[in-house]
């Protein structure tokens, strides 16, 4: 069995920090790398060892591949940990990091491989008894192909990129003129974007939410489901706020959910951590997509189940077996998370800076999952979120209260945020209610730009 006793974090700002602290609790010393615009970062202060790896431009550092494998091999580090994005779920990167004999710390590369590309994903998915969208059997080659598909699905669809992620690639289609139209547009854009103009179609569900399966599986065939997260409150297919459990579920559609996603991971053969998302409408689940790294919102797993992820992440990279099944799983409480991008709430336009305060909210129940400090400058060169609040109480009312005096009290001064649009969202009723669904959100935004008054009335209506 190998030994971890240094990684490299191929990674930067809340996340790498975030595996720092992991690995300084397993007794792991740690490597952090940086660009040059993150001179003064977080990870590179409290790492053990810190080896800049280029230019601000994240396609000559974080994304140099070359530099990070060296950076690795000079600090004589035994794996890597990618964090999510960047290289994250690059197959043909994590094998070179293996032929360097260091160890991946996430899925393999055949998993990447195979869950990256959304045909071979929900072909896969369709193997192993998840329940999937009704759409294309495989890619689409040209706009008569689409239009033969479209009418046998029933309009509207959804055409999208097969190697697609993050939102891109994808667009609506309620009629053949949108189709004729849009069609040769998305592939093109997908050529762009990520080197591949492969197109599949799906039934556009019209008020579905989006609920996700926390798996994760050691080499030895064990598999466990964390239960699930609704994520359903975002802005342009980018998540805004996430809860664990989803409480728009029955017992009965969790637990049956469970044991589906359980026994199709079993036949996957997955190993470490992985999301399997799905749209929920109308009580039935259907497949999107499976996430093969660790997510942006694990934090709310977390502390429902009391169990650290990106230690269990380590624990399977190192050969080591889960140390619990899936029945000694207990969940405990309620928990939300808050993404809080450097932003302007009102126009979503990055506002990169110096912060001039930085006070995070504390307290029972309080998380804060961010890299930045007072005095800190935030490049323009990277995504704009900054911090996670993630608050935990034993039941959504009380974990909706608790939050609120956590966003009352996070305190960054000097820049803007979107942490009143998130005090705004968690005050509104049908938030509140459970009346919202993936779409909900825009229209929210759209109407509020149109209508401005609407805050003040959705917050003063009675639950």
């Amino acid at each position: 069995m190998p030994q971890i006793k240094k990684v490299l974090i191929a990674n930067r700002g809340e996340i790498a920090l975030r595996i720092i602290r992991a690995c300084r609790d397993m007794g792991i010393r740690t490597v952090a790398v940086y660009s040059t615009a993150d001179r003064d970062a977080m990870h590179v202060k409290l790492a053990d060892e810190s080896v800049c790896i280029g230019p601000a431009q994240s396609s000559e550092s974080y994304l140099n591949e070359s530099a990070i494998l060296t950076a690795a091999l000079l600090t004589n580090a035994d794996a890597i940990h990618p964090g999510y994005g960047f290289l994250s779920e690059r197959a043909d990167f994590v094998e070179k990091v293996e032929q360097h004999h260091l160890i991946w710390i996430g899925p393999s590369a055949e998993m990447i491989r195979k869950m990256g590309d959304k045909v071979n994903a929900k072909q896969t998915a369709i193997k192993c008894g998840l329940p999937v969208v009704p759409g294309s059997e495989g890619a689409i080659r040209d706009i008569e192909e689409a239009i033969v598909w479209a009418d046998k699905i029933g309009y509207p669809v959804m055409i999208k990129a097969a190697a697609g992620g993050g939102g891109r690639g994808m667009r609506a289609i309620h009629n053949v003129n949108e189709l004729r139209e849009f069609f040769p547009i998305v592939k093109a854009e997908s050529k762009s974007a990520f080197g591949d103009d492969t197109l599949y179609m799906e039934k556009l569900l019209l008020h579905p939410r989006h609920i996700e399966f926390q798996v994760l599986g050691d080499n030895h065939g064990n598999v466990v489901i964390f239960g699930e997260r609704d994520c359903s409150l975002q802005r342009k297919n980018q998540k805004v706020m996430e809860e664990c459990p989803a409480a728009i579920l029955t017992q009965k559609q969790r637990d049956d959910m469970i044991e589906i996603c359980k026994t199709a991971a079993k036949k996957m053969k997955y190993a470490n951590a992985g999301t399997f998302e799905f749209m929920f409408e109308d009580g039935k689940f259907y497949f999107l997509e499976m996430n093969t790294r660790l997510q942006v919102e694990h934090p709310v797993t977390e502390m429902v189940y009391g169990i650290d992820l990106v230690r269990e992440q380590i624990r399977i990279a190192a050969g080591e077996k889960l140390g619990y099944t899936q029945s000694s799983l207990v969940a405990h409480g309620h928990a939300i998370e808050f993404r809080i991008n450097a932003e302007d709430p009102e126009t979503f336009i990055p506002n990169p800076g110096k912060i001039e305060l930085y006070a995070p909210s504390g307290g029972l129940g309080v998380r804060v999952d961010s890299a930045v400090y007072s005095g800190y400058t935030i490049p323009p060169t990277y995504d704009s979120m900054i911090a996670k609040l993630i608050v935990h109480a034993q039941s959504r009312p009380a974990c909706i209260m608790r939050a609120e005096r956590a966003l009352d009290e996070f305190v960054i001064n000097g820049i803007k945020t979107t942490i009143p649009l998130q005090k705004e969202l968690l005050s509104n009723s049908d938030v509140r209610q459970l009346k919202t669904d993936n779409h909900w959100l825009e229209h929210y935004l759209e109407e509020k730009k149109n209508n401005p008054e609407i805050v003040e009335e959705t917050n003063t209506e009675e639950e």
